[in-house]
């Protein structure tokens, strides 16, 4: 079953000013059927909000948490929940 959920991850690493948002934007966008935002936050970690079915998610997950991204990841955190809605897209932010 391959229902719609919530997925907000917490980026740890060396992932701002390495153009880390646009390319997990990208990611979203290629993935297909993800709507949300990355953000960067004022410690350091980038944030990423991303609804659609779990699969997708799963596969976004599995990208943020790789060697493929720009920078250095040095490690995510992940909470898992129900769709808020209000996304039209996947955005910068």
């Amino acid at each position: 079953m391959n229902e719609d959920v919530r997925i907000t991850v917490w980026v740890r690493g060396r992932v701002q000013r390495v153009g880390f948002r646009w390319f997990t934007r990208e990611n979203a966008l290629e993935i297909g059927g993800l709507t949300g935002f990355a953000l960067n936050l004022d410690d350091g970690r980038v944030q990423v909000v991303a609804e659609g079915p779990r699969d997708n998610c799963h596969r976004l997950l599995e990208w943020l948490s790789s060697a493929d991204t720009p920078g250095r990841v040095d490690g995510v955190t992940e909470i898992w929940g129900t769709p808020r809605g209000g996304y039209d897209t996947f955005a910068i932010r």
